[in-house]
């Protein structure tokens, strides 16, 4: 599976390190948009589009995007008991919009509740 995040998000990095700390058999490589030969590599992925909400793609080709690359991923390492949570109708509703601000705002939330220990100086 690949995960196109922003790496420029500290709360993002975080936890695309925490994913591949857990990773012990390489399932999973990161990729983040905002390389500059990213939309060279990855023509099919659009970095504003990539930007606006997490995208991830399976090995098959199958692209996901948002809580669906977040519980994919983390299901690729065995870690996804409490997560399976997000996949009940009304909770699942409610963490899409949750995702979906932050992922909006996420540099606002990151400079407002983020400390040195999720990599900023």
């Amino acid at each position: 599976m690949i995960i196109f995040y922003d790496g420029n998000c500290p709360l993002c990095a975080k936890e695309m390190r925490s994913l591949k700390r857990a990773d012990v058999h390489n399932k999973i490589k990161l990729e983040d948009i905002n390389k500059d030969d990213f939309e060279s590599r990855y023509s099919y992925i659009k970095r504003k589009d990539a930007m606006a909400f997490l995208h991830g793609q399976r090995d098959n080709g199958e692209m996901l995007y948002g809580l669906d690359v977040t519980f994919a991923a983390w299901q690729s390492v065995g870690r996804h008991t409490w997560l399976k949570l997000l996949q009940l109708p009304i909770i699942r509703f409610c963490a899409d919009v949750g995702y979906w601000l932050f992922a909006k705002y996420r540099k606002q939330v990151t400079t407002l509740f983020c400390t040195t220990r999720c990599g900023i100086k």
